[in-house]
């Protein structure tokens, strides 16, 4: 590949090689779609820019966009490019707090306000004299909207081209702990990481057509990375997007996708989906049988739109061991990988010969990894960001003096160089006894038991620790039958034991708790990605803990 072209000079390429071939398919209710080509795509995409260069922003301003998984979501950020600004996405879940944080701290000059669930109490942290635009799947608004303003213009003069150091996004991490980041990246970066990442697919798949579903948000590096960017260079690839959860099955199965990445909750609950139509018993009794076993695991595949899928990840969360040998057993052939938004989600990924479960593979090519005296990977990646808006002490931290990231994360790394996550570096808490308890891992193996959606193991300054559950969603809705009640009781007082047997003394769980609500990004206990916000969980059941050690039950409810 041409090292100076940069992102949008392969899009323009892309254009001019296929303008009538398919790109983007945007469900629009009812079972209806609407496809948009290349033409159709940059042809909009140039129009809007032409607004945007006419409002008199300066370069490099900063244009938000709020809004689910979309076509538009892709044209808007298309435009943003063309028109010299840098992208702000913001998750559509967000509070009206953080799209109000997110909006100052970055100086946005515009708001561009898509498909969205709960615009209602958003709208609110919109300031008073910001432009805002509404993309065709918007809630109702006052805005202009999108068609109007593409109708009234015309596409750019000339193609637009970008300089390497430019600003192509600001991304928002999201916030685990503390507020959100606004993570830099430059076009050479972005433009970097998506080769590697086109490679890397192209090694798998060949140059044939690909197809995909885009329902992870797009405002996380993961989808925006490997989904939407990756599709932008590569040009050959129909990017489908999910209607709603109701119908995302028969989105999944309108999309038949070579390539399918999640998130490890999410293949958890399609597993869970599994085992809710066939015991999980009975199932591997099946799988075990030469012949039908293969015949069987292309049916679950088949079941959940993923019988076409050559190329599927499991990414932004550690995902068990287990989970991902079952996914094998079925005929999926699925892969852990390990990035950041500081290095645009490029750094390490499993391949066809190096990808044993429990490991997020080896460095993707032109990636650098070492481990620090402490355990810590620190990761040199050709799609590092230059640092953090508004933020010149953390980047000072953040960096070693040769321009290593410090991750945060603690790691390990086999004799062929495949690296496993251990934990967080600053993850691990202390007992009563003195001694430090790393969860991720206890966590791992709670949630690879079929019956349990989510956990977290806390405990400090206890004598030993405990583990809090969430419950698969088909059992939550039967918890109220005694039986059914009393049975979970008895299979989470094995599986503790169980575990407690791959423990060392001090880690060992002193009992399970089940927490009744699951736990959600609507109440700010998980991030927009699905991950556990432990210190919101913790604070959120300070006040029953010294009841459950004074209770001392093996299992217990919250």
């Amino acid at each position: 590949m041409n090292q100076r072209q940069l992102i949008l000079d392969y899009v323009f390429d892309n254009r001019a090689a296929h303008p009538k071939q398919v790109y983007l398919t945007q469900p629009v209710g009812g079972g209806k779609v609407i496809d948009y080509t290349w033409d159709d795509v940059v042809g909009q995409a140039s129009r809007m820019a032409s607004h945007l260069r006419g409002q008199g922003f300066e370069p490099g301003a900063r244009i938000a966009i709020l809004s689910k998984n979309c076509a538009h979501f892709i044209m808007a950020e298309l435009a943003i490019w063309m028109a010299g600004g840098t992208t702000v996405a913001i998750f559509p879940t967000e509070t009206a707090e953080i799209v109000r944080f997110v909006l100052e701290d970055s100086g946005a000059s515009l708001l561009f306000v898509g498909k969205l669930d709960i615009w209602p109490q958003q709208a609110s942290a919109v300031p008073a004299g910001l432009a805002c635009i509404a993309f065709p799947l918007a809630p109702p608004t006052q805005f202009d909207t999108w068609d109007t303003i593409v109708a009234r213009n015309e596409p750019l003069a000339e193609q637009p081209h970008r300089r390497p150091e430019d600003l192509a996004m600001l991304i928002y991490t999201s916030g685990s702990t503390g507020e959100p980041k606004g993570v830099m990246l430059a076009f050479d970066a972005v433009t970097r990481a998506t080769e590697g990442i086109v490679g890397y697919t192209r090694a798998i798949l060949g140059d044939e057509p690909g197809r995909t579903l885009s329902y992870l948000p797009l405002a996380h590096s993961f989808e925006r990375a490997w989904i939407e960017s990756a599709s932008l260079l590569d040009g050959n690839t129909h990017v489908f997007f999910a209607e709603s959860p109701e119908t995302f099955l028969s989105d999944l199965q309108r999309a038949r996708p070579t390539t399918f990445i999640s998130v490890p909750r999410l293949w958890l609950k399609f597993q869970q989906g599994v085992f809710s139509k066939m015991p999980p018993q009975k199932l591997d009794r099946l799988l075990r049988i030469p012949l039908l076993g293969r015949l069987v695991g292309r049916k679950v595949l088949k079941g959940l739109g993923l019988d076409h899928v050559r190329r599927a990840g499991s990414g932004s969360a550690p995902i068990p061991a287990e989970l991902i040998e079952w996914y094998r057993r079925v005929g999926l052939n699925l892969v852990e990988g390990y990035g950041m938004t500081e290095d645009f989600a490029y750094s390490h990924s499993s391949t066809e010969t190096q990808k044993a479960p429990g490991y997020v593979g080896v460095p993707l090519p032109g990636v650098q990894v070492r481990l620090s005296d402490e355990g810590e990977i620190l990761i040199k990646s050709p799609g590092q960001c230059v640092g953090y808006h508004n933020r010149p002490q953390l980047n000072a931290q953040c960096f070693t003096g040769d321009g290593f990231f410090h991750t945060g994360d603690r790691g390990e790394r086999s004799a062929d160089g495949l690296l496993k996550v251990t934990g967080r570096i600053k993850e691990p808490f202390k007992t009563a006894k003195g001694e430090y308890v790393a969860p991720a891992p206890i966590e791992n193996r709670l949630n690879a038991h079929p019956i349990i959606e989510q956990s977290l193991v806390s405990g400090v300054g206890y004598p030993q620790p405990y583990g809090m559950v969430v419950l698969a969603e088909d059992l939550r809705a039967r918890i109220g039958d005694p039986a059914v009640r009393a049975q979970v009781q008895q299979e989470l007082a094995r599986l503790r034991d169980d575990v407690n047997r791959e423990l060392l003394a001090h880690e060992r769980l002193a009992m399970i708790v089940v927490t009744q609500e699951p736990w959600s990004i609507e109440q700010g206990l998980l991030t927009p990605t699905m991950k556990i916000r432990r210190n919101r969980i913790e604070a959120a059941v300070a006040g029953q803990v010294d009841s459950w050690y004074s209770a001392a039950q093996t299992v217990q409810w919250a």
